[in-house]
């Protein structure tokens, strides 16, 4: 649930190219790039696999490498105990499995598709009406990465199915266990994913700035991925702040920030650059010195981001 306490996360990564424990039939529901990606990563690693998708020509090449077609998600769903759903969105997974009624029950339904903590509660409480055991989870890859030493995924729910698949589930890459509350997966796949476009968006602005002195984009990050690394490098002690409360620095304070940041949108605006990405952190460092946070680290930020604190 919501408050459920922290729990510990663990992490399974499977020898590389280590062959499946058991051969246990797979159904995989939905051959977008990532639903594909699965559905071959598990023919790889020797499982039977029972496909389907709304565009059934999507089928076509992992059926060339082995996998069985199904005419509908029912007979997909009837094939195999475990069944992998990847779709673009959980409305569209809810529609799957409003369509399949009770053909689930008795199945384990561990689904993949990029959601929130709530759809994820709620897709869990439908399918334990109709008899079904539910995992929810978050890739951490792109598809081209399924099944090689980076990649991984989050898993959250029916700790037991999770036990009871995860020598499967190890096709895709390294298996995270994140906790029983169904909607835990979710919150740190978005979580992650937050960090991850934040980085981006900071990049590409920085990018969109030396390219108006004509400096190649691609040379420049020569320099900015071993700074931003380094950056990055702080995350625990910074984290470890948020977890305490203590915000107090010496380091770099709120006040020193807020009084250095008009540089960036002034060297934006000359630079003919927007400053739309940069304009609502200036707005929350005024706020948080406004409040009385001079002093501390950009820590305190994160307090000032939950609503209701």
């Amino acid at each position: 649930m919501p408050g459920e306490p922290p729990v510990p996360v663990e992490t399974t990564v499977p020898a590389s190219g280590a062959p499946a424990v058991s051969a246990a039939p797979v159904t995989v529901l939905g051959l977008g790039m990532m639903g594909a990606a699965l559905a071959a990563a598990l023919l790889r690693a020797g499982h039977p696999v029972t496909v389907w998708n709304r565009s059934s020509a999507k089928s076509g090449p992992l059926v060339a490498q082995g996998a069985l077609p199904a005419a509908t998600a029912a007979d997909a769903v009837a094939a195999a105990p475990l069944v992998v759903v990847c779709l673009l969105t959980n409305d569209a997974v809810q529609e799957v499995l409003d369509g399949l009624g009770t053909t689930v029950a008795g199945k384990t339904v561990v689904n993949l598709t990029n959601g929130t903590p709530a759809q994820a509660r709620e897709l869990s409480a439908l399918t334990a009406e109709r008899g079904a055991r539910y995992l929810d989870g978050g890739i951490m890859a792109v598809p081209q990465m399924i099944a090689g030493p980076d990649a991984y995924v989050l898993y959250s729910g029916d700790h037991r199915a999770y036990e009871t698949h995860r020598a499967t589930l190890a096709a895709f890459g390294g298996t995270t266990w994140t906790g029983t509350d169904p909607g835990r997966a979710a919150l740190h796949d978005l979580a992650l994913l937050t960090g991850m476009y934040g980085m981006l968006l900071g990049v590409l602005q920085a990018f969109a700035l030396v390219r108006t002195e004509h400096i190649s984009a691609e040379e420049f990050s020569d320099l900015l991925v071993p700074w931003v690394g380094a950056m990055l490098a702080g995350a625990p002690e910074m984290g470890r702040a948020v977890d305490t409360g203590r915000h107090l620095t010496d380091v770099s304070s709120l006040a020193v920030n807020q009084a250095a940041f008009p540089n960036f949108t002034a060297a934006f605006r000359d630079q003919g650059v927007s400053s739309e990405l940069f304009e609502p952190f200036q707005a929350i460092l005024d706020r948080a010195v406004e409040e009385g946070n001079s002093a501390d680290g950009l820590s305190r930020l994160a307090d000032l981001l939950t609503l209701g604190r």
